[in-house]
């Protein structure tokens, strides 16, 4: 019997002065010291993932509370992009990639994985549009549709950054060929006439066949083009949205914009309405005739104003004009012959 359980068995004779139980005695302190290293290790570090995980989730909440303050809920469907993408196709914002500045930040073009162009807008920190502005136009543009509206594709809102992601226009805004002298020939007459009627179909469906009615209040730096020079309205981070039971007429406390473009009772008292548009819309037509920015822009005396009168013809444009009698009067450089009467006496014309 003891011999088929000998192997189990230390049967080896103890060491002199000493009991055969002396090797286990010895050996319990050290066991004991690795168990409690390994249990304080694994304490500790289920501490700290736990307080990785709490405060993991609480930033994350944070998170959700600001993208849930700026994000309209009616806007759900569309794209939430995230920043890393973003600093990918933009190359972290490089100038290289600056396309301009605008009032809402710099606008930067981008490439996404998939080989899509896009225009980048970045919220800048000492830009006048702060949270207030940047819900105001991605809830504008999120609801409007229209061949004449440039076309908002995502959006962001991460870290300290707000981002809306546009698509890209190559030819870039109207002001940065119509004011050039070299670049401006593009522009023949049949071009600029087609600028005109685009951007008037864009500020026709803002006021009146989109769900909400809005006041853009144009200017040649707000109106991009793409690469067939087709007109598209931007930036909407200044817009109003006007109620018609007010008899579409109503009244902002903060007046923001650019004088030259905004019409009197505006500027002044800044009280707004369809007509607001009206009034830019036809600065920004006599610019587009002219190639010449309205002087009213402008403190210096040297600058003279469009709306006073100045030979609305910009003979720099290439081309030969085929259009209504109108056009061809402009075309032969008698353009303030079209005007009412009352407004040709005033710019000082028979």
């Amino acid at each position: 019997m003891r011999w088929g359980v000998s192997p189990l068995l230390d049967t080896a004779p103890a060491p002199a002065g000493g009991d055969g139980a002396g090797h286990v005695v010895t050996s319990s302190p050290d066991a004991m010291r690795i168990v409690v290293v390994v249990l304080v290790t694994v304490v500790f570090c289920t501490l700290l993932y736990c307080i990785y995980c709490w405060r993991w989730r609480k930033r994350n909440a944070i998170k959700r509370s600001l993208f849930e303050s700026l994000w309209p809920r009616s806007s759900s469907d569309l794209p939430l992009m995230d920043l890393a993408s973003i600093l990918a196709a933009t190359d972290n914002f490089s100038k290289a990639n600056k396309l301009g500045e605008g009032g809402f930040g710099p606008v930067y073009k981008g490439v996404l994985r998939g080989g899509l162009e896009i225009a980048v807008k970045r919220l800048s920190a000492r830009s006048r549009q702060g949270a207030a502005e940047f819900r105001n136009e991605v809830e504008l543009i999120a609801k409007l549709q229209h061949r004449n509206l440039v076309r908002l594709l995502g959006w962001c809102a991460e870290r300290d950054e707000k981002l809306l992601i546009y698509e890209y226009l190559p030819n870039r805004s109207l002001d940065a060929i119509l004011f050039d002298r070299n670049k401006s020939r593009q522009l023949g007459w049949s071009t600029r006439h087609n600028i005109i009627l685009g951007i008037a179909r864009g500020i026709l469906y803002l006021h009146e066949d989109s769900l909400l009615k809005i006041v853009h209040r144009d200017k040649a730096s707000n109106v991009l083009l793409d690469d067939k020079m087709n007109p598209k309205i931007s930036d909407f981070g200044m817009a109003k949205i006007f109620e018609e039971e007010s008899g579409g007429i109503n009244n902002t406390g903060r007046v923001v914009g650019t004088y030259g473009y905004m019409a009197p009772e505006f500027a002044l008292e800044g009280v707004f309405s369809v007509k607001s548009d009206v009034f830019s819309f036809g600065v920004l037509v006599l610019e587009i005739l002219s190639g010449q920015r309205n002087g009213a822009l402008y403190l210096e005396e040297h600058h003279q104003s469009l709306i006073r009168g100045m030979e609305v013809v910009d003979q720099r444009s290439c081309g030969r004009f085929h259009g209504p009698v109108a056009w061809t009067i402009v075309l032969e450089g008698r353009g303030v012959a079209v005007l009412p009467r009352w407004l040709a006496l005033r710019a000082g014309k028979p």
